[in-house]
């Protein structure tokens, strides 16, 4: 529901492998920096990367996208160097987060861009993800369980195993699906209660896929940017599946490091509907109980269909 209040921080996140809400401590705000907020698995690198483009609009990065842009509630890499890494950063500044807004410092003269996906297809990247770990994260996962005590399980035997931890169990007691991550519907809808402040504007994965100029043209109006239409050709083309996954090095050159593939394991397939062939009717039957029961009416509809948000 919406509300006249502004949004305050009430949660923190941590205690988990992969996210630490925490970490923002280190964060010193300047006005116009961009936050880009998803649960996961929603099109944040893709987000990520056309900031980037409409930031540097001949596709000349400083540096790769995701150290320009670092996932600043990432638990894993130390904190004094991501804190270093933006604090020198002389142009404007844009934050990945994974953050529900209830968890999330908000500033008025900040920009928010939050992007949206059906969960279901969320989920089918999730696994894809998930189930493809290696090297450093599987040692963080692994220092965590022996320092912590709880079990972050990486070896589920198959997708529907995985499906029913994701749709019917909670990491945080206050959440009750997303395990063993978080909430991708409180994630949404926390955001989605305050649709009406000017500096929060969303974005949905299958808008984007069926016009990226348009979005590309709103996301830019949103941060105040000027599009030079001659470099509009280049920023479509770079911000394209073909062209982010045969450039990933450019993007994330630590995926590598992280799944079996890199980064075309990372990219997949780039679209929706695979979960068609693969949940049951029992599965999407439970689906739509957690959707009623974590979803206003109109954020349901707009997290399944996308199109304008009113």
């Amino acid at each position: 529901m919406k509300t006249n209040a502004l949004p305050r921080k009430t949660r923190d996140y941590d205690n988990h492998p992969v996210i630490d809400s925490k970490r923002w401590k280190v964060y010193n705000q300047r006005p116009g920096d961009i936050i880009i907020s998803t649960s996961y698995k929603a099109g944040t690198t893709w987000m990520q990367t056309i900031v980037a483009n409409l930031l540097y609009q001949d596709g000349n990065f400083p540096m790769p996208v995701s150290m320009m842009s670092p996932w600043l509630d990432m638990a894993v890499p130390p904190l004094d160097d991501v804190a270093a890494g933006l604090e020198t950063q002389t142009g404007r500044r844009f934050i990945k987060s994974h953050l529900p807004l209830n968890a999330t410092p908000y500033f008025e003269d900040n920009k928010y861009i939050v992007v949206g996906r059906d969960g279901r297809d969320v989920f089918m990247s999730m696994w894809n993800h998930h189930a493809n770990y290696q090297g450093m994260i599987l040692e963080a996962i692994s220092r965590f369980k022996k320092e912590s005590g709880k079990d972050f399980p990486t070896d589920y035997a198959n997708i529907h195993a995985f499906w029913q931890d994701w749709i019917s169990k909670s990491w945080y007691d206050w959440e009750e699906d997303g395990y063993p991550y978080w909430s991708h519907f409180k994630h949404i809808q926390s955001w989605w209660d305050y649709r009406h402040l000017p500096n929060i504007h969303f974005v949905h994965f299958a808008d984007l896929l069926s016009d990226p100029e348009g979005q590309v043209r709103g996301i830019a109006a949103h941060l105040g940017i000027e599009i030079d239409e001659a470099h509009m050709p280049g920023i479509l083309q770079r911000i394209s599946f073909k062209d982010m996954k045969k450039n990933f090095e450019k993007i994330m050159p630590e995926a590598k490091d992280i799944w079996k593939g890199g980064g075309n394991t990372f990219m997949n397939k780039g679209t929706n509907g695979h979960w068609r062939d693969v949940l049951s009717s029992e599965d999407l039957a439970l689906y739509q109980k957690v959707v009623e029961r974590e979803l206003s009416e109109d954020c349901a509809h707009w997290l399944e269909h996308g199109g304008a948000v009113a």
